[in-house]
């Protein structure tokens, strides 16, 4: 699962490019992609960062990154939703799998806390 959820969140954040790229040019489109470009990357970066963690308190922490910043992902393709209406199919194809990963790692962090608390 490990491994898959590495590849996941890598494909989570390309698609999330290849959409971005689709979106028209302007000042106030770019401000959007920059963010959810910038969300999305890190999610996978910091799932990545958090299969090397020190320590159950340093791996809750890291996963802790990956939910806030999937989170915001999701918020972004939500505002893309509404500025951008003919591409609803594909932002919501992406809000469905942000959704999935957030859940994913929502369960994670409980149950690393929950295992820590055991010790």
């Amino acid at each position: 699962m490990k491994n898959e959820l590495i590849q996941r969140t890598k494909q989570f954040a390309l698609d999330c490019w290849q959409f971005c790229f689709k979106v028209p040019k302007s000042r106030e489109y770019n401000a959007f992609v920059n963010q959810l470009i910038r969300s999305s990357s890190s999610v996978g970066a910091n799932y990545r960062a958090s299969q090397r963690a020190k320590s159950t308190a340093d791996f809750i922490n890291k996963l802790k990154i990956v939910e806030e910043e999937a989170d915001e992902s999701v918020y972004w393709l939500e505002i893309f939703e509404e500025i951008l209406p003919t591409h609803s199919k594909e932002v919501l194809k992406l809000q469905k799998e942000g959704k999935e990963l957030l859940a994913i790692t929502v369960a994670s962090i409980n149950t690393a806390k929950r295992n820590q608390n055991r010790k």
